[in-house]
């Protein structure tokens, strides 16, 4: 059942509608159910091809449905039509705006709106890709405060890192920050990199939310081993910056493994010909995230490594 979450009237006769869709059995009283949510960054598409495969598959075999999913694939549609990571107009980054208010601005208003209808729900994924800047391997992020509630879940979700961070860091505001703070169950997965959908990741992840559907007593059918994922924390994770600007060429990719001092890419001079810095890594480890844009300045983030033993 298609049903909308948030509508608001916009200027010269539009409005903002956010939607979702209910998949559940004739009879879900008393039973588990999952949030699937994405699209709050307009240019993150992963998370649309996600939504599509996990609806197409439960429908496939609805036989085998014993519990409630609700699919958000676009909480904020007005940057994704746009292709736009903000919301347009007032430019705010959605993500920064929950729980919302609901006499609020019509960001704030929908961030309200959404958090209302997923309250209650015993577990909410929140898709994400990466930027434009760097592509990612698939992976869990969370905070360390809810670790030992949310890894159980983690670890059915068939991503190849699960990211712990201190609760220190994190800004208030996400989606789930706010959820978890509220008593829901909640996690951020991201993967590949912005504007593009990677159907090999996004049906890894999608294998990974019926095996966590079959954990959480909503899925009777079959479903696919999962993968053990590697847990991290900020200690484990090196960042490899640039310290010139010019035009960054890798020499590796994500899942890549290296050892201390292997060469991973250059900063070259396209006037000149000249190559400006090569880039070593300083641990033995694997690449977690590798810059995919190659313009860049003086500092900015070329590679993730995990350190490895």
């Amino acid at each position: 059942m298609i049903d909308t979450v948030v509508s608001v009237n916009l200027m010269v006769g539009e409005t903002l509608k956010i939607k979702k869709n209910r998949l559940e059995p004739d009879y879900s009283k008393g039973c588990k159910r999952l949030c699937i949510v994405s699209g709050i960054y307009g240019d993150e598409l992963q998370g649309q091809y996600i939504c599509y495969e996990t609806i197409r598959r439960i429908k496939k075999y609805y036989e085998d449905l014993t519990g409630i999913v609700d699919i958000y694939p676009s909480l904020n549609p007005m940057g994704l039509e746009a292709g736009v990571r903000e919301i347009p107009g007032p430019e705010l980054n959605m993500n920064e705006l929950f729980p919302g208010s609901e006499t609020g601005a019509m960001g704030e208003y929908a961030a309200y709106k959404v958090i209302k209808d997923i309250e209650g729900a015993d577990f909410c994924l929140d898709v994400h890709g990466s930027d434009m800047y760097l592509c990612e391997i698939p992976q869990i992020r969370m905070n360390d405060d809810v670790e030992h509630a949310i890894m159980p879940y983690a670890e059915y979700l068939n991503t190849d890192m699960v990211w712990v961070h201190p609760s220190t860091q994190v800004q208030k505001g996400s989606l789930a920050y706010e959820l978890n703070k509220i008593g829901v169950k909640c996690c951020v997965c991201e993967s590949s990199y912005a504007y593009k959908i990677d159907q090999k990741y996004c049906n890894q992840i999608v294998d990974g939310i019926f095996a966590l559907m079959k954990y959480m007593g909503i899925w009777k059918g079959e479903t696919q081993e999962v993968r053990r994922p590697l847990v991290v924390h900020d200690s484990d994770m090196v960042y490899i910056n640039s310290e010139s600007s010019g035009i960054f060429i890798p020499n590796i990719s994500v899942h890549d493994p290296v050892c201390e001092n292997d060469i991973i890419g250059r900063v070259v001079n396209v006037i000149t010909g000249s190559v400006e810095e090569v880039i070593k890594s300083p641990i033995k480890g694997m690449i977690t995230g590798v810059r995919e844009y190659p313009a860049i300045e003086e500092g900015s983030l070329l590679a993730r490594i995990v350190g490895i033993s």
